[in-house]
């Protein structure tokens, strides 16, 4: 029966599925490993950046700095240098967040609405991804309507840079929140359908997502705190 060509196919195929399966589940896993590697080490030079009192001009520079990095940790995801770049990119973005988390903390009621910021993003992440990883579904045709979404903000930021319309402000953080959360599921999707097999682009994605999430929720929070 071992020699039949139909049992070796089908003995093929169910050990490809394990195989497939086996990998996927070790991405996912070391993908969150590192995302909560890099959450705490941004926390830790946030902090740092906080205690120093770093200017605003020093965020911008920092964030520059860190967009530079985000290159870097694309080139060299597939070698061990990735991890490296990894957690150069993320200390740095987390320090570029000290001077905004200072301004925030020095508002009335300020150091609540960072931790419900915080704590909203947390419950985000967690239930987009908990939804993802039970229904297994495949939100792979997002991509396209999230990158349209994404190119849309950004260019509507840079806009009321000049503009400065506070209505603008407000709708553009509503859209980044969901947007995030919509490339929160797909990303994760990718994860779990095989669509992403290299853990540090996947921690990168989910890194980012988180990081902006939470601005745009802490803005929200303010604003509608202020009313």
């Amino acid at each position: 029966m071992q020699n039949n060509p139909m049992y070796r196919n089908e003995y093929n195929a169910n050990a490809a599925g394990i195989g497939s399966v086996v990998s996927t589940n070790k991405v996912l896993k070391n993908t969150y490993m590192l995302l909560g590697l890099t959450l705490a080490f941004s926390a830790l030079t946030a902090g740092i950046s906080m205690a120093m009192g770093l200017p605003q001009g020093a965020a911008l520079i920092l964030s520059l700095v860190g967009f530079g990095l985000l290159f870097v940790v694309n080139k060299m995801a597939d070698s061990s240098k990735g991890l490296v770049a990894i957690f150069a990119f993320t200390g740095v973005m987390g320090a570029s967040l000290g001077p905004m988390l200072n301004y925030y903390a020095g508002m009335p009621g300020g150091p609540a609405l960072v931790m419900q910021a915080l704590g909203g993003t947390a419950v985000v992440f967690f239930g987009l991804s908990a939804y993802a990883l039970t229904t297994r579904k495949d939100f792979s045709y997002m991509g396209g309507f999230l990158m349209v979404g994404l190119l849309v903000a950004v260019v509507a930021m840079i806009a009321n840079i000049f503009l400065n319309i506070p209505a603008l402000s407000l709708t553009i953080s509503a859209a980044v929140v969901m947007i995030m959360s919509g490339l929160i599921l797909f990303d994760t999707s990718r994860i779990i359908n095989g669509g992403e097999t290299n853990y540090i682009r996947a921690t990168i994605s989910l890194y980012l997502s988180i990081y902006n999430l939470f601005i745009h929720m802490l803005s929200l929070l303010t604003a509608f705190g202020d009313d």
